[in-house]
């Protein structure tokens, strides 16, 4: 992980992490004048926008390496109603809720690789392109009822060497927004070889799966 890069502006402030940035590129694309591409020197301009505008980009962030604070007295990110961990097409799980990963908080979203390759586990850092990583973003819909809960602390451990284990409220949705699951104990695969994608099926002991 990298530091974490601060920016103060008059109404907001934008924390930016390099090191859980996947490159969705919306910051840039959507608000080139708070976040300036290809330039040299300082690139993060919060008072080019209103602390709306910074806020609601920081909140469309997938991976959480943006962050707003509001000085203006208006509202902070708060958790999401529903947790949602999002299966995407032949790329990394994408993280909405009050996330504690590995013991620390984390916010309140992520991106965290199931490929296997990423050189910045459990972060995704965009390897499952290069390594030409192929899973469904539509795995099976699994039997299950509703969560008498839907939100709260979603607690996430990498297993060394082993799967993504899950305690907490979530619903496992697919890419295109269809409910998967809904649980509240999960292993998820993060070796890239499980044959029931998105789920653990051991297969990371049989190939020497490592985190290192």
């Amino acid at each position: 992980m990298g530091d974490i890069e601060e920016v103060r502006g008059k109404l907001a402030v934008i924390r930016f992490e390099a090191g859980r940035c996947i490159h969705a590129r919306g910051c840039v694309l959507e608000r080139p004048d708070v976040f300036v591409p290809n330039v040299e020197g300082e690139w993060i301009h919060p008072d080019a926008a209103t602390p709306e505008a910074v806020a609601a980009l920081a909140r469309g962030c997938p991976s959480g390496a943006i962050q707003c604070e509001r000085l203006d007295g208006g509202p902070q990110e708060s958790a999401p109603l529903v947790n949602t961990i999002r299966v995407r097409e032949n790329g990394p799980l994408a993280v909405n809720a009050e996330l504690v990963l590995d013991g620390a908080t984390k916010g309140f979203r992520a991106t965290l690789c199931r490929c296997g390759a990423s050189a910045n586990k459990p972060f995704c850092d965009g390897s499952h392109t290069r390594a030409g990583f192929a899973a469904t973003g539509e795995p099976p819909t699994a039997e299950s009822t509703p969560l008498p809960v839907r939100n709260g602390p979603l607690t996430i451990t990498a297993a060394p060497n082993g799967p993504l284990l899950l305690a907490g409220n979530v619903e496992i949705v697919s890419g295109t927004g269809r409910t998967v699951n809904r649980t509240t104990k999960a292993a998820l695969c993060r070796c890239g070889a499980s044959s029931n994608k998105p789920y653990c099926d051991g297969t990371h002991r049989n190939i020497g799966f490592t985190t290192e």
